[in-house]
């Protein structure tokens, strides 16, 4: 946002000028000056865009993404190409439809994107407006000559460059992305588009971008209609959103929207479809974009918004507020602690947490919804304290605290945001892990899996599991018999499928790697798997190794395990102590904010 001078008059002049493009032609192109709180802003005419410049830093990305076979983990599904994908939240939900995809020059030799643009990615390509040509969008990561995935997304970049180098960071629960052009003909006379201010209820917004019904640039214009935390369906995250009105459709992913002065005040990224909805888009807000960009300039790759690990009840009954001797209205109760969070060590069940570094906390969170963001609506001084949104991980956050009645602060740190539960929405690299023992197909339980497999077949119980139950250590998985390949070796086990194993020779398994680990190092004569209900899997070792070979050359498997299996197993039971897994009365689904007093922070 350009101020140009402190002013009072009127409250807006039209102007038109003269810009050069290029050596020869010349375009004229409308704007206004308006006055707002003093100041004198330039403001485009946004009715007329066909020659803004900002729209050329907008490009077209074409995409082949191959993704996993969940319900046959050794290999891949059909490869497609999007030409789209795009979020759809019904409540949360993605789809994938048949358009164009975008992203927008940012500087520094860098595009902005949608993670869920990029999803499961082979192959991705760029256009420029005006462009026939497509310019590979390369990706990979080096540190020295050593190959990695990074913690959260895929972070790929060359050290010691910062221009040249193709780029990839995927944020996934932030549904943002970042890639790069080594092609310098592609960045000849690039623009970048310059990042505004959050905005205010009812400001104009334009979106830009690629979207279905044609191929050449679509814009379409709306207002701001609500500003707050908002579910991320690509991410199953809870960050702050900004919603529109304007039309949002498939291909519009990726691609900015502006406000009146040309500025990018976000990125469109998903949009609700239901009979009793119209025209209600979502923008990614740039206060997220900023966290997303400064963690990975501060930190060289992208680590994850932070978070607390806790399940908060809110106290709008004056009865539980005086139960637990909270005089004020004020305050939160903390129902459950991540046994994984540094919290737990700070923490305890029964806790009211009444203020996040010195911000008091409503008794129905409206201050602390999601750490970073306060009640965006609201006319408090601190609306616009950007002490919420720049938090990374390993800071340390002071809280304020009632135990038992009395009043004392605590610190902890807050670690990137990952899933309190232990089956995982995305599963990062290039393919599942799984391990085949004698045609017994083992494999951790994800939510990619659940929807390929349909919940029907996975059971009540584990689906309870899976979506209540939390992690009691670092690393836990929930291992699945996802299903057998029949063979004489394993007679009478044929019709068993996505059933929980618990145990292998009276040893608990704590993960995938776990078991692999066991299998390896058994000198048992016989192998014996453990299931729900007491229900037991018994192969003799000699026959089973026997029949391995047979049997991936009978069903065209190339490997009885994934390749992360083929890794020295690093024992951390010293670190990791394990507990019987229970399945927890308290919610753990991002579905449950906002319905029965409960959010995760």
């Amino acid at each position: 946002m350009a101020t140009m001078a402190a002013a009072t008059g009127p409250s807006n002049c039209s102007f038109s000028l003269l810009f050069r493009r290029g050596a020869l032609s010349i375009c004229t192109y409308n704007f206004e000056l308006i006055v707002r709180n003093g100041f004198i802003y330039q403001a485009y005419d946004m009715g007329n865009l066909q020659d803004a410049a900002f729209l050329n830093a907008v490009v077209k990305v074409y995409c082949t993404h191959t993704a996993p076979d969940y319900s046959l983990p050794w290999q891949k599904q059909r490869q497609y190409t999007s030409t789209g994908r795009h979020a759809i939240a019904t409540i949360i939900d993605t789809s994938t439809c048949i358009s164009f995809i975008c992203a927008f020059m940012i500087g520094d030799g860098k595009l902005l994107t949608n993670a869920h643009c990029v999803e499961h990615y082979t192959q991705v390509k760029v256009k420029r407006r005006g462009d026939d040509t497509k310019f590979p969008a390369k990706v990979f990561f080096k540190v020295g000559c050593a190959m990695r995935p990074s913690r959260v997304g895929l972070l790929l970049v060359q050290a010691g460059s910062k221009r040249t180098t193709p780029v990839l960071a995927r944020g996934v629960e932030c549904d943002l992305a970042l890639l790069s052009v080594d092609n310098e003909e592609f960045w000849k006379g690039a623009e970048p588009l310059q990042f505004g201010r959050l905005p205010s209820l009812q400001d104009s917004v334009t979106v830009v971008g690629y979207p279905l019904g044609g191929d050449t640039i679509s814009v379409t214009k709306g207002v701001v209609s609500r500003i707050e935390v908002t579910s991320y369906a690509h991410g199953a995250s809870d960050l702050l959103g900004i919603q529109i009105d304007a039309a949002v459709n498939p291909g519009n992913s990726g691609g900015p929207a502006f406000n009146d002065q040309g500025e990018c005040i976000g990125v469109a990224f998903q949009v609700l479809r239901s009979d009793d909805a119209e025209n209600i888009g979502y923008v990614i807000p740039t206060t997220v974009v900023s966290h997303f960009l400064n963690d990975f300039e501060k930190n060289g790759k992208y680590t994850g918004f932070p978070c607390l690990g806790v399940l908060l009840q809110k106290l709008e009954n004056p009865a539980l507020r005086a139960c637990l001797k909270v005089s004020s209205n004020e305050g939160v109760l903390v129902r459950r602690v991540e046994p994984t969070s540094p919290a737990n060590n700070v923490l305890k069940e029964g806790d009211v947490i009444v203020s996040f570094d010195g911000v008091h906390i409503g008794c129905e969170g409206t201050h602390y919804l999601g750490i970073f963001y306060p009640d965006i609506n609201s006319h408090s001084s601190q609306q616009n304290d950007s002490s919420f949104i720049v938090r990374f991980s390993g800071d340390l956050a002071d809280l304020g605290i009632i135990r038992d009645g009395a009043y004392m602060n605590v610190q902890t740190t807050i670690n990137p945001r990952v899933h309190l539960v232990r089956v995982p929405f995305h599963i990062e690299g290039g393919q599942p892990s799984y391990m085949i023992i004698a045609g017994l197909v083992f494999t951790p339980l994800s939510e990619p899996l659940i929807d390929e497999e349909c919940e029907d077949t996975i059971g009540l119980k584990l689906l309870a599991k899976a979506r209540y139950s939390l992690a009691k250590f670092k690393g836990e998985e929930i291992i699945i018999l996802s299903q057998v390949l029949a063979n004489e070796v394993n007679i009478g086990y044929e019709d068993m499928g996505n059933q929980q194993v618990l145990k292998f020779n009276g040893t608990r398994i704590r993960n995938i790697r776990h078991l692999a680990h066991l299998v390896d190092s058994c000198k048992e004569k016989y192998l014996v798997f453990e299931f729900e209900d007491n229900f037991l899997v018994v192969l003799e070792r000699e026959a089973a190794a026997n029949a391995s070979s047979c049997i991936l050359k009978d069903y065209g498997i190339p490997c009885e395990r994934s390749s992360d299996l083929l890794e020295p197993y690093v024992d951390l039971s010293e670190e990791n102590h394990a507990i019987e897994s229970d399945i927890g009365d308290s919610p753990v689904s991002n579905l449950e904010i906002g319905f029965d007093g409960l959010l995760w922070a």
